[in-house]
């Protein structure tokens, strides 16, 4: 069996150690008591053969084989068989704490017997055996079916056509694991069954070509894929994922015919839009086109019916743009930032109302949010908008805004918690009052983490992280959610980060869900006011935190009846629980008598604010009165000051023609003056020599 250079072949060395492994078995049963006409017997759970491979992963049986079969380990095979080591350790310790946690009787899981929950760690066991590949093949003949190197990497997607073989699984420290389609039981949303960790499901059918900047919606089940940038060029296919089957398939859309509401609709391939739920419809708003059009479009796809049409709107309909966010409120759709056609990035807001389909640009208080395209949009309790992150020409943000839709006013809230990178081009979805955020990058790296932020508290915390160069950090991604038996799943597709996408990852969260909230009959007593008083600390404090205190006391019956069934079946007494909620209602009034201290504390704080903004007010007015009038006097001497420096250029060019004059003159009078006295020389000396003057001469004649 030895190969000649003292090794073993890998074939020969699978061989050992399962046939060490089915010996240990045969003395180490797992017990487990199996229910047979309401009575247990205890019998050990016959292994087959064909399972043996996976059922050494969930126990420490290969911890005890001969360290002779270590030493003829090759130096390839000895650090994967050191970390499978560890992972089987880490597997067993789990199974141990969970069987002890039941006998200590302090379980919560819910099982009526021990019996059930053993059945059930099985089945989890043989469940995560299905997202960790084990580099033993089996065995047919004594000879190896399959190459020596197996790749851990996703087969590439080549014209919509998938290996649907091979799946990449991203556990909660970063790791990359594989799971097999055969071995995974085709339920859809219900084979998800670990929480806070990113999962590759099975995916049959024709994928979509890989893009980002696309648009997604789930409705009834569904995820619906429109549009997106693929290498430079925008589409407009339409793409389904069954998420109950995990199979694709392209939507044939056709164009509905004019309305009086609506008419047909141009699919323009675009990119950077908004894919937007509404009754049994698909709105498409805004996005990135070849030829931009003058102002934001929205498109609307009929379910029923499977065509496009363009919506008939009214009012100042905003600029084309895309990269913006687009919020569902009710029955309004708020839209902030993006970029328009000429890379102009914008933070102006405007609201449609889908009843009316109407625009309106609100003009909010405050200091919105600096111009952005590319970040996140959430609505809290159908009263507060939410903008994180995005990204400019230059840089990105990781900045948390939140605006008071019913004051319409701005405000910059204190983040708490582990606050996320800046990024842009990430996703976001919300889970009750719970707020995740996946992806986006920062033009040097993808973001890795998932993160959550609770709405309430506004505090930050990561649920789980990718390593790599992986779908989830990419910029442009979609992030989806859905729900299977009340609790809910999300589901994020596609995005770039150096290369397109194309993958499905589900995630289901730990965190409290849609389902869950509702069942309380008043919103969780933070849920309002946190954030409520971010935007300002005072107003309606008192009415609020009275809300919130009937919402903490049904909470906490909620709480009482439903945290420990048994011990209400045991003999606890109504009147126990009685002076229990007595004792509570008492430490909430005292509280409550607290609170509405310190709000007339605070009110009295915001008259005296209020009185001193208004002097300082009145002092600015008067400030800029005095200004504009200073003003006026400069403007005036500005203009004088100009005029005279026209005098004096005047002055001094007739000062120029004054001094040439008086020296013509004096050169005219000296002329003359020389011409008088060779005159007057001239007749003297003419008359002594007998020569009378020119006069005489004249007289003789």
């Amino acid at each position: 069996m030895v190969s000649q250079d003292g090794t073993w072949s890998e074939s020969e060395l699978k061989q050992a150690i399962v046939r060490e492994i089915s010996n240990k078995l045969n003395t180490h049963t797992i017990g487990i008591r199996e229910e047979n006409s309401g009575h247990e017997d205890e019998e050990a759970i016959q292994v087959p053969q064909n399972t043996v491979e996976r059922m050494f992963v969930a126990s420490n049986l290969i911890l005890e084989i001969p360290s002779a079969v270590f030493d003829q380990l090759s130096s390839v095979h000895k650090p994967q068989y050191v970390l499978l080591s560890m992972l089987m350790s880490l597997t067993t310790m789990l199974i141990c704490i969970i069987e002890l946690v039941y006998k200590g009787g302090e379980a919560r899981v819910g099982w009526r017997s021990e019996s059930e929950l053993k059945q059930a760690i099985v089945k989890e066991i043989l469940n995560k055996l299905n997202t960790h590949t084990i580099d033993i093949r089996e065995v047919d003949s004594g000879h190896e079916d399959v190459p020596k190197h197996n790749s851990k990497t996703e087969p590439v997607i080549e014209n919509g056509n998938s290996s649907p073989e091979t799946k990449n699984i991203f556990t909660e420290n970063g790791s990359l694991t594989e799971t097999q389609d055969k071995d995974v039981v085709s339920e859809g949303l219900g084979s998800v069954v670990v929480y806070d960790q990113w999962i590759a499901p099975p995916i049959s059918g024709q994928r979509p070509k890989a893009r980002y900047e696309h648009g997604a919606a789930v409705v009834q089940d569904k995820m619906y894929i429109y549009g997106g940038n693929h290498n430079g060029r925008y589409l407009n296919d339409l793409h389904v994922l069954d998420l109950r089957s995990w199979t694709w398939s392209k939507v044939e859309a056709k164009v509905e015919s004019e309305s009086l509401e609506s008419s047909p609709a141009t699919l323009t391939p675009c990119a950077g839009h908004s894919l937007i739920p509404w009754e049994n419809k698909l709105l498409s708003i805004a996005g990135h086109t070849k030829d931009p059009s003058e102002t934001v479009q929205v498109k609307t796809f009929d379910l029923q019916t499977s065509s496009w049409s363009t919506l008939k709107t009214y009012g100042k309909a905003p600029v084309s743009r895309g990269g913006q966010s687009v919020t569902l409120v009710g029955t309004s759709l708020v839209i902030f930032g993006g970029q328009d056609a000429k890379r102009t990035l914008l933070n102006d807001l405007h609201i449609l109302d889908l009843e009316t389909m109407t625009w309106d640009e609100i003009d909010a208080l405050g200091v919105p949010p600096s111009p952005r395209s590319d970040h996140a949009a959430a609505v809290h309790a159908e009263r507060y908008l939410l903008i994180f992150g995005g990204g400019s020409h230059a840089t990105c943000f990781n900045d948390l805004h939140v605006l008071d839709l019913r004051n319409m006013e701005w405000s910059r809230p204190t983040q708490q918690g582990e606050i996320p990178t800046a990024r842009a081009g990430h996703a976001g979805v919300t889970v009750g009052e719970n707020w995740f955020i996946v992806g986006g990058g920062d033009n040097k790296s993808g973001a890795s983490e998932t993160v959550v932020l609770n709405m309430s508290t506004l505090v930050w915390s990561v649920v789980t992280s990718v390593q790599g160069c992986v779908p989830l950090a990419s910029e442009g991604l979609s992030l989806a959610v859905s729900s299977y038996n009340g609790e809910d799943v999300l589901v994020s597709f596609g995005g770039y980060n150096g290369r397109y996408n194309s993958e499905v990852h589900v995630l289901k969260p730990s965190h409290k869900s849609t389902l869950q909230s509702k069942i309380i009959e008043t919103p969780a007593p933070d849920s309002v006011s946190a954030v409520h008083n971010a935007t300002n600390a005072t107003r309606e404090v008192e009415s609020e935190f009275e809300v919130g205190q009937e919402g903490k006391m049904r909470e906490i019956v909620m709480d009482n009846i439903d945290s420990d069934p048994q011990k209400s079946k045991g003999g606890e007494t109504t009147e126990h629980l009685i002076a229990t909620l007595k004792s509570e209602k008492e430490e909430l009034e005292s509280s409550l008598s607290k609170e509405k201290l310190q709000s007339i504390q605070l009110k009295e704080e915001l008259a005296e604010a209020e009185t001193r903004n208004t002097e300082l007010y009145k002092e600015l007015q008067s400030v800029r009165g005095q200004l504009a009038a200073e003003q006026s006097r400069c403007f005036k001497l500005e203009v004088d000051v100009a005029e005279l420096r026209q005098k004096l250029q005047t002055m001094e060019t007739l000062q120029k023609e004054l001094e040439l004059l008086q020296r013509q003159k004096a050169a005219s009078e000296q002329v003359a003056l020389n011409a008088k006295q060779r005159q007057s020389s001239g007749g003297v000396w003419g008359w002594l020599a007998g020569n009378p003057p020119p006069s005489e001469k004249a007289d003789d004649a």
